[in-house]
């Protein structure tokens, strides 16, 4: 008996040390959500803004640009995967390799070639683990994206997207990341980014509000030129905000594992705690009938 209450003691120990770890982890994601929040709003404004001008100078211009232009026949495909650096968020990043492989098949299934860009080394394990190539990869700071990486990811992209084919450039361009919803849901989300899909309004959809139309717009030099300029600052800025969001779901996703974790180790003391006290009590119980057993063998004996 003495063994097993030790043993029981050993557990309740190391679940208190573990349920202390992960009650500072949850505190600490929760602490930045709040700063991954403000980012998102912060750059909301000007990714509304950059959307509204590329919608403006794409419909209002007839310009064929290598990034509106639909080629007819789409033979390989870029996927740009957005995972974290570390573990302890549940399923945040298996979510999103899970969408990867359903997207992988549909593309492969299409005839396409698929070439893979990953950010986060959780991707990047999973690739070298399944011995699957990939064309480049950005470790370090998901958690706390930089407009710096969002560049290099944009160029990167963006090079071989305007590569021939025979020169191993790609027809399209999708994003696959976590999008942050609110502090409990985050959804994995699938974006194809180039080339830019323009819809066409419906005629018989009712009448923007006058505060959504778009302006008349006057393009210097040309149009040619101002979508020289822009695209490549939208793509940037689409990289950039799905990076922010995904680091927002991350912290979320956390969040929610580190506070089940908690609870869990909660359950666990809860339970160790009981059986060494059912083990203490049968041990003192055993004691109490060893003494009484041994005073009616003295007694015997005289």
């Amino acid at each position: 008996m003495g063994a097993q209450l030790r043993i029981y003691r050993q557990k309740i120990k190391s679940a208190q040390t573990t349920k202390k770890i992960t009650r500072a982890m949850e505190l600490i994601s929760a602490s930045r959500i709040q700063k991954a929040q403000a980012r998102m709003a912060a750059a909301a404004p000007y990714t509304r803004a950059i959307t509204r001008a590329v919608t403006a100078v794409a419909v209002n211009s007839n310009v064929d640009h290598p990034l509106t232009t639909d080629v007819a026949d789409h033979r390989r495909a870029a996927v740009v995967v957005f995972t974290s650096d570390r573990g302890l968020a549940g399923a945040f990043s298996s979510q999103v390799l899970r969408e990867v492989g359903e997207l992988t098949e549909k593309l492969t299934t299409e005839g396409k070639e698929v070439v893979y860009y990953l950010v986060g080394r959780k991707s990047v394990s999973y690739f070298s683990f399944r011995q699957r190539e990939w064309e480049r990869d950005w470790i370090g700071g998901t958690d706390r994206p930089e407009v710096e990486t969002a560049a290099e990811i944009s160029e990167a992209i963006i090079e071989h997207f305007l590569r021939d084919y025979d020169e191993g450039g790609v027809d399209e361009i999708h994003l696959v990341y976590n999008r942050f919803v609110n502090l409990v849901s985050q959804v994995p989300t699938v974006l194809r980014l180039l080339p830019l899909e323009v819809v066409e309004a419906d005629e018989n959809a009712p009448a923007p509000a006058a505060s959504d139309a778009l302006p008349l717009y006057e393009f210097e030099p040309d149009a040619s030129d101002v979508l020289d300029r822009i695209l490549p600052v939208y793509v940037e800025n689409r990289i950039f905000a799905s990076m922010l969001s995904s680091a927002a779901a991350e912290h979320a996703a956390r969040q929610k594992a580190m506070k089940s974790a908690t609870d869990n180790a909660d359950k666990l003391i809860q339970n160790y705690t009981r059986l060494a006290n059912n083990a203490r009590q049968s041990e003192i119980t055993q004691q109490i009938s060893e003494i009484v057993g041994g005073a009616d063998a003295l007694v015997s004996a005289k």
